[in-house]
């Protein structure tokens, strides 16, 4: 049975709303473009007329949601698109077990939604801001044993393309686009719908406790086997890890009281860990002392709930990333490798290392293509000095078979990339296919994708 809904309000106008030059920068604060126009269209048809005008204009066109890659994918100085109003439900199919969304549509729309039909989408990364294109285009993940990134949950593609035709790619209609445009960098086109893979909503059970480094390092595969999502965030110059696996559960629900979840999610995950960071950017000198105290402020707890309140928390400290994909069994030794990094060096870092999990996939693009993997991910407050500790976890994540995640920040080139990805090539004559003139080019995917 497929539900369709009706189009919303904005969907109806008969044009895109445009607007002057003006300053776009993303969510960190460390990007900022200046496009000469702006425009936020209702339908792919408008998004097709704006391309179309652009690449006459000799315009270069991006389309950007809410600013949470790290990186300039989406910088444009040239035509920017905006999607806030191709959001929104486009339809339900119970049979198929498919939901259809419009590209602007957020995570938190999309998840609340999903709720309210008693559907879910089987795993998702930890934060709701993102845009569905955007987060998909960027190959955003969380983690799982068995479930992969949201890439790997899409089901169809709408798409506009360079000479402005819409295309309709799912597996059985322009496969070849739809195997690149999952995870395709916006280097494609400009997504204007996304159908995804969902499931009858579920329960998860969540447990988060801390746990010694080593015991986590050292039982870090069993853990991985035995937990359908776990992940660890690590505090660095101490030997604290907490810990989270989440299980699917019969019930019944059981989520954190009110004020238990305000005093951990907000007091202690983002007011005091804040005014931590904020006093370590101050004075380095006391992020060592600091981190022990952070690695013990969070204490054990245990909730069941639906699977985005469990997924998802509010991250409203502001930071730099990098994160890097690696071969699962090179994970250990090269966390291993950057604790000794930090400790023989004079770097003071306030943020927790960050490791998941996903399984292998078959996306050209995909981090995880071709191979089981763990990610690594590296942070820094931001404002404070971050080159350092970046270039020498970069170094570590190479050697070890690294890739970088493509919306995080890294130094990697086309040259690198291509060695690192065996479908590489296949994704780049694609490009040259759909995009000859670079049209959805930019500084960031000359430097990650070549010329």
């Amino acid at each position: 049975m497929t539900e369709t809904t009706g189009t919303t309000t904005s969907a109806r106008a008969s044009s895109p709303r445009a607007a002057g030059p003006a300053r776009w920068r993303n969510w960190a604060g460390n990007v900022t473009a200046h496009p000469v126009r702006t425009v936020a269209p209702a339908s792919a048809a408008e998004v097709a007329e704006a391309v179309v005008r652009a690449a006459a204009d000799g315009l270069r066109v991006k389309a950007a949601g809410t600013g949470h890659s790290f990186t300039a994918a989406a910088a444009t100085d040239g035509l920017l698109i905006r999607p806030e109003r191709l959001g929104g439900l486009r339809a339900i199919d119970r049979a198929a077990g498919t939901v259809t969304v419009g590209a602007g549509t957020t995570l938190r729309h999309l998840n609340t939604t999903l709720s309210a039909h008693g559907l879910s989408l089987a795993n998702m990364g930890d934060i709701m801001e993102q845009t569905v294109s955007g987060a998909v285009s960027t190959g955003t993940h969380g983690t799982g044993r068995d479930s992969a990134s949201l890439s790997a949950q899409v089901r169809a593609l709408e798409l506009v393309t360079a000479d402005g035709s819409v295309l309709t790619c799912s597996a059985d209609e322009n496969p070849e686009v739809f195997a690149g445009a999952r995870l395709g960098l916006g280097a494609l086109g400009v997504i204007t719908a996304v159908t995804f893979a969902v499931e009858p909503e579920f329960l998860l059970r969540a447990r988060e406790e801390p746990m010694p480094l080593d015991r986590v390092t050292g039982e870090f595969e069993q853990l991985v086997a035995e937990n359908e999502h776990f992940e660890f965030y690590w505090f660095p110059h101490t030997g604290n890890c907490v810990t989270k696996r989440n299980n699917r559960s019969s019930g019944p629900a059981n989520p954190p009281g009110r004020v238990a979840a305000w005093v951990e999610d907000e007091l202690l995950s983002n007011g005091l860990f804040g005014a931590l960071c904020a006093v370590g950017r101050a004075v380095p000198a006391a992020v060592p002392g600091m981190a022990q105290l952070a690695g013990r402020a969070l204490s054990a707890r245990t909730y069941t709930d639906v699977p985005y309140r469990v997924f998802t928390s509010p991250r409203r400290v502001r930071f730099l990333e990098m994160e890097y994909a690696l071969p699962r069994e090179a994970a250990m030794p090269a966390l291993r490798a950057l604790r000794a990094a930090i400790e023989r060096s004079r770097l003071r870092v306030a943020f927790p290392v960050e490791v998941r999990t996903a399984p292998a996939d078959d996306i050209p693009l995909s981090t995880a293509h071709a191979r089981d993997t763990a990610y690594l991910a590296v942070h820094m407050y931001r404002g404070a000095p971050y080159r350092a500790y970046f270039r020498a976890a970069e170094q570590i994540m190479t050697a070890h078979g690294g890739r970088p995640h493509w919306g995080k920040l890294h130094s990697r080139d086309a040259g690198h990339l291509a060695a690192a990805y065996p479908r590489f090539a296949a994704f780049t004559a694609l490009r040259d296919r759909l995009d000859p003139q670079r049209v959805f080019g930019n500084d960031y995917l000359r430097r990650v994708l070549g010329d």
